[in-house]
């Protein structure tokens, strides 16, 4: 699995694990296609969002403006969440590539522009902050 679909599985999943509450390898087997197995980066991408979501909200919440993270869709939330992740944490990955996914994938899921402006924000602020 490429890394690309890698991350559009997991922000599937994580999607359905906030909607459903459902356990994060249930969710993984549940957005797979035939044929499509759990590979180590989508694997990695979903547990480790999940278990640092204690440390990744609060990293989304001090940048936004006049929003709270309750007031994202769920859509959004899961691939800010997913970047940031990234961002802290798989240090094989730069900064600038999980944003400049995060922001293609805002894009695909709406086909419209303005979610990708709004993650290319949130997640430049993050970076600045994770980089001090």
């Amino acid at each position: 699995m490429k890394r690309r679909l890698a991350r559009i599985k997991t922000v599937q999943a994580l999607y359905q694990i906030e909607m459903t509450d459902v356990d994060p390898t249930e969710a993984m087997h549940s957005v797979l296609e035939d044929g499509e197995v759990i590979d180590s980066f989508f694997e990695s991408l979903v547990f480790g969002t999940v278990e640092h979501l204690t440390e990744i909200d609060p990293l989304i919440e001090e940048v936004l403006e006049h929003w709270s993270l309750s007031r994202i869709s769920r859509v959004d939330r899961a691939i800010l969440r997913m970047a940031v992740y990234e961002m802290k944490y798989v240090s094989d990955i730069p900064m600038n590539v999980s944003i400049n996914e995060a922001i293609d994938l805002a894009k695909g899921f709406t086909g419209e522009e303005e979610p990708g402006k709004f993650a290319n924000g949130v997640l430049s602020k993050v970076a600045k902050r994770l980089d001090n």
